[in-house]
């Protein structure tokens, strides 16, 4: 082999290992950008779901404070506004006894009727007895008030321990029961509700199933209602996963963990 052809063969190996590194350069910088685009969509992503999550958490607040204020003005208000009539109607000199009597009766009523109806409002944005005994109590407390209507059965079990310490995750996991069960009765029309606790794959599961109308399962589905967006936004507030499973005339079963 002559100098030239070493030369040669030289020159070609070196221009193919350029070829090759500046082939390898751009093919990393490709891939660099797309992994790097890639990463800003899914981080953008997650900002969007952070921005409907707490969208959704806003205006279940402010759905909640707008059912408060109107209990508050359309019940105990115009309670209170007939009381203060009524004891008025006390300082007129020439009331009988009798009409004297029926109006301290009539007052005394309305002042029960008025505390019922406060205890209520308490009860409906903290049950006491969750507070007190715990989230077992509390869930199957709920479950027996319903099932005196006679009209709708619940069947509930549970397995696990709910910690009364942890009131926080306790109450999200109740509110999301009183949702199910709401959309149940409203829009479900079920006749039967099975609510189970356990352990299943090493996590807390609750499974939650109803014989009712069900409904079409579709992205749009899952994200319009704001009964399922609450829902939603309370199992990731408990760090938990959710499973929706549904089709016409199916009923319902809900999972989430937690």
């Amino acid at each position: 082999m002559n100098e030239n052809t070493i030369i040669s063969t030289i020159v070609y190996t070196f221009l193919a290992f350029t070829l090759l590194a500046v082939t390898l350069i751009i093919f990393y910088y490709f891939s660099n950008k797309k992994i790097t685009r890639n990463l800003i969509q899914k981080k953008e992503l997650e900002i969007r779901y952070e921005k409907d999550l707490t969208h959704a958490i806003i205006s279940a607040q402010e759905k909640e404070k707008l059912r408060i204020a109107q209990d508050l003005h359309d019940d105990i208000s115009s309670k209170l506004s007939v009381v203060s009539l009524n004891i008025h109607l006390l300082d007129f000199d020439n009331l009988a006894r009798e009409e004297y009597t029926d109006l301290k009766n009539k007052i005394i009523h309305l002042v029960n009727k008025t505390a019922e109806s406060a205890r209520q409002i308490s009860h409906d944005l903290l049950p006491p007895i969750l507070e007190k005994f715990g989230l077992h109590a509390a869930i199957d407390a709920l479950c027996s008030e319903i099932n005196m209507s006679k009209t709708l059965q619940v069947t509930y079990s549970n397995s696990l321990y709910f910690a009364k310490t942890e009131e926080e995750k306790n109450l999200h996991i109740f509110r999301i029961l009183q949702e199910l069960i709401n959309n149940s009765i409203k829009h479900g029309e079920s006749t039967h509700i099975d609510i189970e606790f356990l352990g299943k794959e090493g996590k807390n599961t609750c499974i939650y199933k109803d014989d009712g109308k069900g409904f079409n399962l579709d992205e749009n589905t899952l994200k319009g209602g704001l009964g399922l967006r609450n829902i939603r936004s309370r199992v990731e507030l408990i760090n938990g996963t959710l499973k929706i499973e549904s089709e016409n005339n199916k009923g319902i079963t809900v999972e989430f963990t937690f």
